[in-house]
């Protein structure tokens, strides 16, 4: 049973915008403060983002205020819109819960930020 899926990334010019999306098993999504990661290989995954429950955001320091990340609790899916993306924003982005599980760990979705 896959109980978090996320998709969305792709190949984006520098400056651009993606959105992505990760739908989350209903157990997990209405008990969790869920966040996005992302790895780049050769390298440990990175949080980026955590949306509690009740909506409040916090965000690291490497997205300098580009990314925001957002639930809709209507359909179990936490979003992250990443704007003005960067050459090394290229990773494999991944949803998990904060702090994350790691039976939980999903494919991920790849970004590439390259012109």
């Amino acid at each position: 049973q896959v109980q978090l899926a996320e998709s969305g990334g792709g190949l984006v010019q520098p400056g651009g915008s993606l959105k992505l999306s990760c739908a989350v098993s209903s157990g997990i999504f209405n008990n969790w403060g869920m966040g996005w990661y992302r790895q780049t290989p050769g390298s440990q995954r990175e949080w980026i983002a955590t949306i509690t429950t009740g909506g409040r955001t916090n965000y690291g320091n490497s997205i300098e205020g580009r990314f925001t990340i957002s639930r809709d609790n209507a359909k179990n899916t936490v979003y992250l819109e990443m704007s003005s993306l960067k050459p090394e924003d290229t990773a494999l982005y991944y949803c998990n819960t904060v702090p994350y599980q790691g039976n939980l760990w999903g494919q991920g979705t790849q970004v590439t930020v390259s012109s």
